[in-house]
């Protein structure tokens, strides 16, 4: 084995990655307290070719530096909308007829490994605060939630791996 160049890597530059079709999957970060999770999560946004990430909340937003440092350019190449209120994000990506999904463990969620969607679907992803998770008031908003199965003592993943997770189920059933 050898590790590839970035020649044969195929790279592409800011301007050719606006040209490429994206899946219609939207991220929603609801008040994450770390911009280094935001830039982690843009950048595996760019990773998978998503449509975009939407922030809100208090959740910290491009142009920032901490998010810089770990997005590494996707928070050039990844369209991010911030709202001040996730109510308001959820308004928008119903108008635009996408599914809203929370990444939460709550009563009747459906597992990661079983939840199936039409490959046509438009989906948003809603991810939580660090601690707290995602709002009640957001999950009532929502069309369903899913759960990431943890077998460990802790129950709980960073919301950027857990976003990663997530998001590489969502873009693997659609390739």
């Amino acid at each position: 084995m050898r590790k590839l160049s970035m020649e044969e890597l195929g790279r592409k530059s800011v301007e050719d990655i606006k040209d490429v079709p994206k899946f219609p999957l939207i991220v929603v970060l609801e008040n994450i307290r770390s911009a280094f999770n935001v830039g982690s999560v843009l950048r595996t946004a760019d990773a998978f070719l998503l449509q975009a990430v939407y922030t809100t909340g208090y959740t910290a937003h491009p142009p920032h530096k901490e998010i810089s440092k770990t997005a590494l350019g996707a928070d050039k190449t990844v369209r991010n909308i911030h709202f001040d209120k996730t109510s308001l994000a959820i308004q928008d990506l119903k108008k635009e007829q996408y599914k809203i999904v929370a990444a939460e463990q709550v009563v009747g969620s459906n597992l990661l490994h079983q939840f199936k969607f039409n490959p046509k679907e438009k989906i948003a992803i809603i991810f939580g605060n660090e601690v707290t998770g995602v709002e009640q008031e957001t999950i009532n908003s929502c069309d369903g939630c899913i759960e990431i199965p943890q077998l460990g003592m802790k129950h709980s993943l960073n919301v950027s791996v857990a976003a990663g997770v997530v998001l590489w189920e969502l873009v693997r059933q659609r390739l």
